[in-house]
């Protein structure tokens, strides 16, 4: 998978503006969080304004909508820092400073490596998982593809094992 990368965007609604007392909790963490992103293993990229965080990227008129992209070497690396970091403990919390989503809120794809994805192709990803379901072109950590398209061992990632095809 050396000539892939994985992107992931995940899109959330801030139950308040982020300049509130309500967001304050996820606000004081974002730095911290970024930083534990660039830092980990496999890392490759995230999206960020000059703030050094994408929370002030507007990509609807609603202002408490929010995105967040980034791209990382495989499946396992995003996994590890999602799951298996101090990032855990914000994901615990979002409910205290986000809205249950009724749509997909985050979709996983594979890009030749060196690729960064944009704003628009994310959303579409995300469009596709709401409308056909996880596919190669849009999956999630539960119904994961290798970038070849075949479905992976998603227990396997649970485990903690770099997950093979499904036979």
């Amino acid at each position: 998978m050396s000539g892939f990368h994985l992107a992931q965007i995940n899109v959330a609604r801030a139950l308040a503006p982020l300049d509130t007392p309500k967001l304050a909790g996820f606000v004081a963490r974002l730095d911290e969080i970024n930083a534990l992103a660039d830092r980990s293993p496999g890392f490759v990229w995230r999206l960020q304004s000059d703030s050094g965080n994408a929370t002030d990227i507007q990509v609807s008129e609603d202002p408490q909508f929010i995105v967040n992209m980034s791209v990382w070497r495989d499946l396992d690396a995003l996994f590890g820092y999602v799951y298996r970091s101090d990032h855990l403990q914000v994901m615990a919390q979002r409910s205290r400073w986000f809205e249950k989503m009724s749509k997909p809120f985050m979709a996983l794809w594979w890009v030749p490596a060196g690729t960064l994805p944009n704003v628009e192709d994310g959303m579409a990803r995300l469009a596709m998982l709401e409308h056909r379901g996880a596919t190669p072109e849009a999956f999630t950590f539960k119904a994961p593809f290798d970038a070849q398209g075949r479905p992976l061992d998603r227990a396997a990632l649970v485990r903690g094992r770099e997950p093979e095809p499904c036979a």
